[in-house]
Protein backbone atom coordinates (compact mmCIF):
# COMPACT_ATOMS: atom_id res chain seq x y z
CA UNK A 1 0.00 0.00 0.00
CA UNK A 2 1.40 3.58 -0.71
CA UNK A 3 1.10 6.47 0.97
CA UNK A 4 -1.80 8.81 -0.46
CA UNK A 5 0.20 12.12 -2.88
CA UNK A 6 -0.49 15.19 -0.11
CA UNK A 7 1.52 12.90 2.62
CA UNK A 8 4.30 14.72 4.10
CA UNK A 9 7.59 13.04 5.79
CA UNK A 10 8.72 14.67 8.89
CA UNK A 11 12.88 14.40 8.55
CA UNK A 12 14.82 15.33 11.77
CA UNK A 13 18.79 15.02 11.67
CA UNK A 14 20.66 16.46 15.43
CA UNK A 15 23.64 18.20 14.76
CA UNK A 16 26.69 19.04 17.27
CA UNK A 17 25.78 22.74 16.25
CA UNK A 18 22.71 22.54 14.58
CA UNK A 19 19.15 21.14 14.59
CA UNK A 20 17.03 21.00 11.37
CA UNK A 21 13.91 19.36 10.43
CA UNK A 22 12.15 19.65 7.12
CA UNK A 23 8.92 18.39 5.56
CA UNK A 24 9.12 15.99 2.47
CA UNK A 25 6.72 14.82 -0.14
CA UNK A 26 6.85 10.82 -0.15
CA UNK A 27 8.09 11.42 -4.17
CA UNK A 28 11.25 13.82 -2.58
CA UNK A 29 9.93 17.30 -2.85
CA UNK A 30 11.53 19.30 -0.17
CA UNK A 31 8.36 21.88 1.31
CA UNK A 32 10.16 23.77 4.02
CA UNK A 33 13.47 23.55 6.11
CA UNK A 34 13.71 24.79 9.81
CA UNK A 35 17.64 25.10 11.29
CA UNK A 36 17.88 25.98 14.49
CA UNK A 37 21.24 26.23 16.61
CA UNK A 38 22.01 23.90 19.34
CA UNK A 39 24.62 25.02 22.53
CA UNK A 40 28.02 22.90 23.81
CA UNK A 41 27.60 23.01 27.38
CA UNK A 42 30.96 22.20 27.97
CA UNK A 43 33.96 22.45 25.90
CA UNK A 44 37.56 22.26 27.48
CA UNK A 45 39.59 20.20 24.83
CA UNK A 46 38.62 16.97 26.58
CA UNK A 47 35.41 16.81 27.82
CA UNK A 48 32.54 18.14 25.41
CA UNK A 49 28.90 17.70 27.11
CA UNK A 50 25.40 19.08 25.99
CA UNK A 51 22.54 19.48 27.68
CA UNK A 52 20.03 17.31 26.17
CA UNK A 53 16.72 18.59 26.68
CA UNK A 54 17.69 20.99 24.04
CA UNK A 55 17.14 18.57 21.80
CA UNK A 56 13.27 18.40 23.15
CA UNK A 57 12.80 22.11 22.83
CA UNK A 58 13.89 22.39 19.58
CA UNK A 59 12.34 19.92 18.33
CA UNK A 60 9.05 21.77 19.61
CA UNK A 61 10.32 25.05 18.20
CA UNK A 62 10.62 23.04 14.49
CA UNK A 63 7.18 21.96 14.23
CA UNK A 64 5.83 25.30 15.55
CA UNK A 65 8.44 27.23 12.51
CA UNK A 66 7.46 24.23 9.98
CA UNK A 67 3.56 24.23 10.17
CA UNK A 68 1.78 21.78 8.52
CA UNK A 69 2.47 18.75 10.40
CA UNK A 70 -1.70 17.82 10.66
CA UNK A 71 -0.58 16.22 7.24
CA UNK A 72 2.63 14.45 8.61
CA UNK A 73 2.63 10.50 7.94
CA UNK A 74 5.67 9.73 9.40
CA UNK A 75 9.12 11.04 11.20
CA UNK A 76 12.07 9.94 10.78
CA UNK A 77 14.70 10.60 13.10
CA UNK A 78 18.78 10.49 12.88
CA UNK A 79 21.46 12.18 14.11
CA UNK A 80 24.87 12.75 15.11
CA UNK A 81 26.66 10.00 16.88
CA UNK A 82 27.88 8.44 19.08
CA UNK A 83 26.93 11.30 21.25
CA UNK A 84 26.09 9.76 24.91
CA UNK A 85 22.74 10.44 26.41
CA UNK A 86 22.17 8.91 29.97
CA UNK A 87 19.15 8.84 30.50
CA UNK A 88 17.55 8.95 34.10
CA UNK A 89 13.54 9.53 33.82
CA UNK A 90 10.69 8.65 31.99
CA UNK A 91 8.87 10.31 29.05
CA UNK A 92 5.89 12.49 29.77
CA UNK A 93 4.82 16.10 29.37
CA UNK A 94 4.94 18.56 31.75
CA UNK A 95 2.30 19.75 33.98
CA UNK A 96 2.10 23.52 33.08
CA UNK A 97 0.14 25.21 30.60
CA UNK A 98 1.37 25.01 26.96
CA UNK A 99 2.87 21.31 28.27
CA UNK A 100 6.32 20.62 27.00
CA UNK A 101 8.17 17.45 26.23
CA UNK A 102 10.02 15.79 29.28
CA UNK A 103 12.50 13.31 29.46
CA UNK A 104 14.91 13.61 32.16
CA UNK A 105 18.75 12.77 31.64
CA UNK A 106 22.11 14.01 32.84
CA UNK A 107 24.28 16.02 30.22
CA UNK A 108 25.45 14.18 26.73
CA UNK A 109 28.49 13.22 25.93
CA UNK A 110 29.43 14.37 22.78
CA UNK A 111 31.02 11.94 20.60
CA UNK A 112 33.75 15.14 20.53
CA UNK A 113 34.40 13.87 24.41
CA UNK A 114 37.64 12.07 24.91
CA UNK A 115 38.24 11.76 28.48
CA UNK A 116 37.50 7.73 28.45
CA UNK A 117 41.37 7.11 26.97
CA UNK A 118 41.49 4.24 29.58
CA UNK A 119 38.34 2.76 29.22
CA UNK A 120 38.93 2.84 25.61
CA UNK A 121 42.03 0.67 25.96
CA UNK A 122 39.53 -1.68 27.93
CA UNK A 123 37.14 -1.79 25.48
CA UNK A 124 39.24 -2.18 22.88
CA UNK A 125 41.23 -5.87 24.83
CA UNK A 126 37.42 -7.23 24.98
CA UNK A 127 36.75 -6.36 21.00
CA UNK A 128 40.10 -7.39 19.79
CA UNK A 129 40.41 -4.49 17.99
CA UNK A 130 40.57 -0.53 18.42
CA UNK A 131 37.62 1.38 20.05
CA UNK A 132 38.27 4.93 19.79
CA UNK A 133 37.41 6.88 23.11
CA UNK A 134 34.32 8.59 21.49
CA UNK A 135 32.36 5.93 21.13
CA UNK A 136 29.62 4.53 23.07
CA UNK A 137 30.90 1.60 25.27
CA UNK A 138 34.27 3.78 26.27
CA UNK A 139 31.86 6.64 27.60
CA UNK A 140 29.30 4.52 29.59
CA UNK A 141 32.30 2.37 31.46
CA UNK A 142 34.08 5.99 32.20
CA UNK A 143 30.98 6.94 33.94
CA UNK A 144 30.52 3.69 35.69
CA UNK A 145 34.17 4.22 36.94
CA UNK A 146 34.00 8.08 37.54
CA UNK A 147 30.34 8.82 38.43
CA UNK A 148 29.05 5.75 40.51
CA UNK A 149 25.81 7.82 41.21
CA UNK A 150 25.09 9.03 37.59
CA UNK A 151 25.39 5.27 36.66
CA UNK A 152 23.45 3.91 39.26
CA UNK A 153 20.92 5.82 38.24
CA UNK A 154 20.46 5.64 34.29
CA UNK A 155 17.61 3.65 33.23
CA UNK A 156 19.41 3.47 29.86
CA UNK A 157 21.80 5.11 27.23
CA UNK A 158 20.80 6.17 24.31
CA UNK A 159 22.06 8.68 21.39
CA UNK A 160 20.55 11.58 20.82
CA UNK A 161 18.31 10.70 18.57
CA UNK A 162 17.52 7.53 20.18
CA UNK A 163 16.74 9.97 23.45
CA UNK A 164 14.13 12.22 21.05
CA UNK A 165 12.30 9.04 19.91
CA UNK A 166 12.07 7.96 23.24
CA UNK A 167 10.11 11.09 24.33
CA UNK A 168 8.41 10.79 21.46
CA UNK A 169 7.22 7.43 21.53
CA UNK A 170 7.66 6.19 24.99
CA UNK A 171 10.19 3.08 23.28
CA UNK A 172 13.31 2.67 23.99
CA UNK A 173 15.73 1.30 21.26
CA UNK A 174 19.48 1.61 19.99
CA UNK A 175 19.52 1.66 16.55
CA UNK A 176 21.78 -0.21 15.53
CA UNK A 177 23.02 0.99 11.49
CA UNK A 178 24.00 -2.54 10.04
CA UNK A 179 26.44 -5.68 9.76
CA UNK A 180 29.96 -4.92 10.56
CA UNK A 181 29.21 -2.45 13.15
CA UNK A 182 29.88 -5.51 16.22
CA UNK A 183 33.04 -3.74 17.23
CA UNK A 184 31.66 0.05 18.05
CA UNK A 185 28.72 -1.88 19.74
CA UNK A 186 27.81 -4.49 22.19
CA UNK A 187 25.68 -7.77 22.98
CA UNK A 188 25.54 -9.68 26.47
CA UNK A 189 29.09 -11.34 26.81
CA UNK A 190 30.92 -7.49 25.74
CA UNK A 191 28.52 -5.63 28.07
CA UNK A 192 29.08 -8.59 30.81
CA UNK A 193 33.03 -8.41 30.65
CA UNK A 194 32.90 -4.85 30.45
CA UNK A 195 30.95 -5.47 33.88
CA UNK A 196 27.90 -3.12 32.55
CA UNK A 197 24.48 -3.53 33.34
CA UNK A 198 22.83 -5.22 30.18
CA UNK A 199 19.25 -3.57 31.26
CA UNK A 200 20.81 -0.07 30.95
CA UNK A 201 21.23 -1.15 26.76
CA UNK A 202 17.80 -0.91 24.76
CA UNK A 203 17.36 -3.58 22.36
CA UNK A 204 18.81 -2.81 19.07
CA UNK A 205 16.84 -2.16 15.43
CA UNK A 206 17.63 -0.89 12.05
CA UNK A 207 17.22 1.87 9.84
CA UNK A 208 14.31 2.34 8.34
CA UNK A 209 12.95 0.07 10.79
CA UNK A 210 9.74 1.73 12.94
CA UNK A 211 10.38 2.24 16.48
CA UNK A 212 7.00 3.32 17.46
CA UNK A 213 4.13 5.72 16.93
CA UNK A 214 3.39 9.08 18.56
CA UNK A 215 2.18 8.89 22.04
CA UNK A 216 -1.76 10.13 22.14
CA UNK A 217 -0.61 13.46 23.92
CA UNK A 218 2.20 14.26 21.89
CA UNK A 219 -0.29 14.16 19.02
CA UNK A 220 -2.68 16.36 20.52
CA UNK A 221 -0.10 18.84 21.92
CA UNK A 222 1.54 19.49 18.05
CA UNK A 223 -1.40 19.23 16.28
CA UNK A 224 -0.31 16.07 14.46
CA UNK A 225 -3.59 14.32 12.61
CA UNK A 226 -4.73 11.64 14.81
CA UNK A 227 -6.07 9.79 12.35
CA UNK A 228 -2.74 10.01 9.94
CA UNK A 229 -0.30 7.05 10.22
CA UNK A 230 1.31 3.97 7.84
CA UNK A 231 -0.97 1.23 8.98
CA UNK A 232 0.10 -1.43 6.01
CA UNK A 233 2.69 0.31 4.82
CA UNK A 234 5.89 -1.76 4.08
CA UNK A 235 8.24 -1.11 7.26
CA UNK A 236 5.54 0.15 9.66
CA UNK A 237 3.80 -1.55 12.19
CA UNK A 238 -0.02 -1.71 11.98
CA UNK A 239 -2.70 -0.79 14.31
CA UNK A 240 -2.70 3.02 13.11
CA UNK A 241 -0.68 6.24 14.83
CA UNK A 242 2.13 8.13 13.19
CA UNK A 243 5.49 5.92 13.08
CA UNK A 244 8.23 7.25 13.98
CA UNK A 245 10.86 5.38 11.87
CA UNK A 246 14.42 4.85 12.70
CA UNK A 247 16.95 7.31 10.58
CA UNK A 248 20.43 5.92 12.35
CA UNK A 249 23.45 7.81 12.11
CA UNK A 250 23.99 11.14 9.89
CA UNK A 251 26.70 9.41 8.23
CA UNK A 252 23.97 6.54 7.40
CA UNK A 253 21.71 9.25 6.14
CA UNK A 254 24.20 10.62 3.91
CA UNK A 255 25.02 8.46 2.09
CA UNK A 256 21.44 8.37 0.54
CA UNK A 257 21.34 11.67 0.75
CA UNK A 258 23.92 12.47 -2.18
CA UNK A 259 22.39 9.23 -3.77
CA UNK A 260 26.29 7.11 -3.06
CA UNK A 261 24.68 3.51 -4.01
CA UNK A 262 26.33 2.48 -6.58
CA UNK A 263 30.16 1.07 -6.41
CA UNK A 264 32.71 3.23 -6.58
CA UNK A 265 30.31 6.57 -5.40
CA UNK A 266 31.76 8.17 -2.09
CA UNK A 267 29.47 10.42 0.19
CA UNK A 268 31.82 13.36 1.38
CA UNK A 269 29.77 14.45 4.53
CA UNK A 270 31.55 17.48 5.45
CA UNK A 271 29.94 19.43 9.17
CA UNK A 272 31.65 19.75 12.35
CA UNK A 273 33.77 16.64 11.55
CA UNK A 274 34.38 14.63 7.67
CA UNK A 275 32.89 11.57 6.78
CA UNK A 276 34.13 9.45 3.51
CA UNK A 277 31.96 6.72 3.21
CA UNK A 278 32.60 4.94 -0.72
CA UNK A 279 30.16 2.12 -1.72
CA UNK A 280 31.99 -1.19 -2.41
CA UNK A 281 30.86 -4.24 -4.04
CA UNK A 282 32.21 -6.59 -0.84
CA UNK A 283 33.45 -5.90 2.19
CA UNK A 284 36.98 -4.63 2.61
CA UNK A 285 38.58 -5.14 5.80
CA UNK A 286 41.54 -2.92 6.84
CA UNK A 287 42.27 -2.01 10.46
CA UNK A 288 42.61 2.16 9.31
CA UNK A 289 39.11 2.39 8.81
CA UNK A 290 35.78 0.88 9.21
CA UNK A 291 33.55 -1.27 6.91
CA UNK A 292 29.96 -2.26 7.48
CA UNK A 293 26.75 -2.87 5.53
CA UNK A 294 25.93 -0.37 3.30
CA UNK A 295 22.20 1.32 3.26
CA UNK A 296 21.48 -0.57 -0.51
CA UNK A 297 21.85 -4.02 0.07
CA UNK A 298 24.45 -6.60 -1.04
CA UNK A 299 26.64 -3.58 -1.12
CA UNK A 300 29.01 -2.37 1.52
CA UNK A 301 30.53 0.65 2.89
CA UNK A 302 34.32 1.83 3.54
CA UNK A 303 34.64 4.42 5.63
CA UNK A 304 36.60 7.03 7.41
CA UNK A 305 35.53 9.82 9.55
CA UNK A 306 37.82 13.20 10.32
CA UNK A 307 37.34 14.63 13.43
CA UNK A 308 37.69 18.28 13.12
CA UNK A 309 37.43 19.84 9.70
CA UNK A 310 34.67 22.06 9.65
CA UNK A 311 35.21 22.82 13.53
CA UNK A 312 38.83 23.36 12.47
CA UNK A 313 37.45 26.25 9.55
CA UNK A 314 34.79 27.57 12.97
CA UNK A 315 38.17 27.67 15.26
CA UNK A 316 40.11 29.44 12.28
CA UNK A 317 37.88 32.11 11.51
CA UNK A 318 37.57 32.91 15.38
CA UNK A 319 41.59 33.11 15.30
CA UNK A 320 41.68 35.19 12.27
CA UNK A 321 38.84 37.63 13.82
CA UNK A 322 35.94 36.84 11.34
CA UNK A 323 34.00 34.44 13.25
CA UNK A 324 30.90 37.74 13.53
CA UNK A 325 31.37 38.24 9.41
CA UNK A 326 29.19 35.35 6.83
CA UNK A 327 30.64 32.40 6.71
CA UNK A 328 31.64 32.40 3.02
CA UNK A 329 34.18 35.28 4.09
CA UNK A 330 36.61 33.10 5.26
CA UNK A 331 36.55 30.66 1.94
CA UNK A 332 37.16 34.42 -0.09
CA UNK A 333 40.20 35.09 2.80
CA UNK A 334 41.63 31.62 1.66
CA UNK A 335 41.56 32.31 -2.21
CA UNK A 336 43.38 35.05 -2.13
CA UNK A 337 46.40 33.43 -0.93
CA UNK A 338 48.52 31.28 -3.40
CA UNK A 339 48.30 27.62 -3.55
CA UNK A 340 51.34 26.00 -2.58
CA UNK A 341 52.49 28.85 -0.74
CA UNK A 342 51.30 28.56 2.72
CA UNK A 343 52.17 26.41 5.87
CA UNK A 344 50.58 22.47 5.97
CA UNK A 345 48.29 22.42 8.43
CA UNK A 346 47.61 19.01 10.20
CA UNK A 347 43.68 19.54 11.54
CA UNK A 348 44.32 17.18 14.14
CA UNK A 349 42.87 19.95 17.01
CA UNK A 350 40.72 17.10 18.99
CA UNK A 351 42.71 14.26 18.29
CA UNK A 352 42.13 12.31 14.77
CA UNK A 353 39.96 9.35 13.98
CA UNK A 354 40.69 7.50 10.45
CA UNK A 355 43.45 7.04 9.36
CA UNK A 356 45.70 7.59 12.03
CA UNK A 357 43.76 7.32 15.12
CA UNK A 358 45.85 8.99 17.64
CA UNK A 359 44.07 10.52 20.32
CA UNK A 360 46.90 12.24 21.25
CA UNK A 361 47.47 14.08 18.30
CA UNK A 362 47.54 17.61 18.05
CA UNK A 363 47.36 20.27 15.22
CA UNK A 364 50.06 21.76 13.34
CA UNK A 365 51.13 24.63 10.94
CA UNK A 366 54.74 23.67 9.80
CA UNK A 367 56.69 26.11 7.95
CA UNK A 368 55.08 29.81 9.14
CA UNK A 369 57.00 32.48 8.50
CA UNK A 370 56.87 36.40 8.35
CA UNK A 371 55.31 36.40 4.72
CA UNK A 372 52.30 33.90 6.56
CA UNK A 373 49.44 36.18 6.81
CA UNK A 374 45.49 35.80 7.48
CA UNK A 375 44.87 35.15 3.69
CA UNK A 376 47.81 31.99 4.08
CA UNK A 377 46.55 30.84 7.44
CA UNK A 378 43.41 30.64 5.94
CA UNK A 379 44.32 28.81 3.17
CA UNK A 380 46.69 26.26 5.02
CA UNK A 381 43.36 25.19 7.39
CA UNK A 382 41.86 24.67 4.13
CA UNK A 383 44.29 23.09 2.70
CA UNK A 384 44.67 20.72 5.45
CA UNK A 385 41.27 19.72 5.59
CA UNK A 386 41.62 18.41 1.92
CA UNK A 387 44.74 16.39 2.57
CA UNK A 388 42.88 14.48 5.44
CA UNK A 389 40.03 14.02 3.17
CA UNK A 390 42.89 12.56 0.30
CA UNK A 391 45.04 10.54 3.40
CA UNK A 392 41.69 8.59 3.94
CA UNK A 393 40.94 8.01 0.20
CA UNK A 394 44.14 7.00 -0.44
CA UNK A 395 43.97 4.15 2.01
CA UNK A 396 40.51 3.34 0.31
CA UNK A 397 42.57 3.01 -2.69
CA UNK A 398 45.65 1.32 -1.05
CA UNK A 399 43.25 -1.26 0.34
CA UNK A 400 41.40 -1.82 -3.12
CA UNK A 401 37.97 0.19 -3.21
CA UNK A 402 37.01 2.17 -6.46
CA UNK A 403 36.73 5.51 -5.47
CA UNK A 404 35.40 7.69 -8.66
CA UNK A 405 33.73 10.56 -7.36
CA UNK A 406 32.75 12.64 -4.09
CA UNK A 407 29.44 13.41 -3.35
CA UNK A 408 29.47 16.33 -0.95
CA UNK A 409 26.89 17.19 2.38
CA UNK A 410 26.71 20.12 4.60
CA UNK A 411 27.21 24.09 4.79
CA UNK A 412 31.34 23.49 3.73
CA UNK A 413 29.99 21.53 0.83
CA UNK A 414 28.17 24.85 -0.39
CA UNK A 415 31.34 26.51 -1.26
CA UNK A 416 32.82 26.90 -4.06
CA UNK A 417 36.07 27.50 -3.42
CA UNK A 418 36.68 24.49 -1.11
CA UNK A 419 34.70 22.04 -3.43
CA UNK A 420 36.98 22.71 -6.50
CA UNK A 421 40.13 22.70 -4.14
CA UNK A 422 39.10 19.19 -2.93
CA UNK A 423 38.89 17.96 -6.85
CA UNK A 424 42.31 19.92 -7.07
CA UNK A 425 44.17 17.80 -3.92
CA UNK A 426 42.19 14.66 -4.04
CA UNK A 427 42.65 14.00 -7.94
CA UNK A 428 38.58 13.18 -7.71
CA UNK A 429 35.19 14.39 -9.32
CA UNK A 430 33.33 16.48 -6.34
CA UNK A 431 29.56 16.66 -7.35
CA UNK A 432 27.31 18.76 -5.52
CA UNK A 433 23.65 17.89 -5.19
CA UNK A 434 20.42 20.53 -5.55
CA UNK A 435 19.64 19.18 -1.99
CA UNK A 436 22.21 20.79 0.18
CA UNK A 437 21.24 18.77 3.44
CA UNK A 438 22.03 15.35 2.62
CA UNK A 439 21.07 14.06 5.66
CA UNK A 440 17.24 15.15 5.53
CA UNK A 441 17.30 13.97 2.29
CA UNK A 442 18.80 10.51 3.39
CA UNK A 443 16.06 10.55 6.18
CA UNK A 444 13.06 11.56 3.62
CA UNK A 445 14.42 8.45 1.61
CA UNK A 446 14.24 6.03 3.84
CA UNK A 447 10.96 7.52 5.40
CA UNK A 448 9.49 7.26 1.75
CA UNK A 449 10.62 3.44 1.61
CA UNK A 450 8.83 2.80 4.46
CA UNK A 451 5.64 4.03 3.38
CA UNK A 452 5.84 2.28 0.13
CA UNK A 453 6.36 5.10 -2.23
CA UNK A 454 9.91 3.35 -3.57
CA UNK A 455 10.35 -0.58 -2.92
CA UNK A 456 13.70 -0.02 -1.41
CA UNK A 457 15.95 3.25 0.09
CA UNK A 458 18.56 2.47 -2.62
CA UNK A 459 15.36 3.33 -5.04
CA UNK A 460 14.02 6.09 -3.45
CA UNK A 461 17.85 7.84 -3.59
CA UNK A 462 18.18 7.26 -6.98
CA UNK A 463 14.40 9.18 -7.64
CA UNK A 464 15.14 11.70 -5.20
CA UNK A 465 18.75 12.70 -5.43
CA UNK A 466 19.70 15.61 -8.22
CA UNK A 467 23.35 16.97 -8.88
CA UNK A 468 23.56 20.56 -9.42
CA UNK A 469 27.35 21.24 -10.15
CA UNK A 470 30.47 19.16 -11.01
CA UNK A 471 33.98 20.05 -9.63
CA UNK A 472 36.86 18.55 -12.01
CA UNK A 473 40.18 18.87 -10.77
CA UNK A 474 42.82 20.75 -12.60
CA UNK A 475 45.79 18.64 -13.85
CA UNK A 476 48.11 21.50 -13.71
CA UNK A 477 48.07 21.77 -10.25
CA UNK A 478 48.37 17.76 -9.22
CA UNK A 479 52.54 17.85 -9.40
CA UNK A 480 51.72 20.81 -6.23
CA UNK A 481 49.61 19.12 -4.56
CA UNK A 482 51.29 15.60 -4.76
CA UNK A 483 54.48 16.99 -2.71
CA UNK A 484 52.77 18.97 -0.25
CA UNK A 485 50.49 16.35 0.38
CA UNK A 486 53.71 13.59 0.81
CA UNK A 487 54.97 16.84 3.25
CA UNK A 488 51.82 16.45 5.08
CA UNK A 489 51.86 12.77 5.65
CA UNK A 490 55.80 13.19 6.69
CA UNK A 491 55.06 15.53 9.28
CA UNK A 492 52.65 13.54 11.17
CA UNK A 493 55.08 10.77 11.32
CA UNK A 494 58.15 12.55 12.52
CA UNK A 495 55.94 14.73 15.23
CA UNK A 496 53.89 11.36 16.36
CA UNK A 497 56.64 10.72 19.18
CA UNK A 498 56.06 14.14 20.72
CA UNK A 499 52.48 13.63 20.80
CA UNK A 500 52.75 10.33 22.35
CA UNK A 501 55.69 11.00 24.19
CA UNK A 502 57.67 7.82 23.49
Amino acid sequence: MKTTENALILAVDIGTSTFKAALFTAAGECKKIVTLPLAIALSDGVRHEAESAQWLRAFEESVVQLGGVSLVEALVIGGNGPSLVPVIGAPGLTAQPGAALELPAAAARLWLDRRSQEESVTVSAIMGAYVDPGFFLPKCLWIKNNEAALYEKTKCFLSCPEYLIYALTGEARTVFPSQGFDRWYWNDEVLDKAGLDREKFPPFVSPGETIGTLLPAVVRRFGFSATAGGAGHSGVAAGGGIPVIAGGPDFFASILGVGAVHPGEACDRSGTSEGINVCTAGRIVDARLMSYGHPVKPYWNLSGIISTTGKAIVWARELLGIDGEPFENFFELAGSAAGGGTPVFLPYLAGERAPIWDPKARGVFLGLSLSSGRAELARSVAEGICFAIRDVVTVMEECGAELRELRVSGHPGESDFLNQLKADITGKDVLAPVQKDAELAGLAALGAAALGTYSSAGEAANAMVKIRRVYHGDEKKAALYEGLFAQYRETYRALKPLFTGH
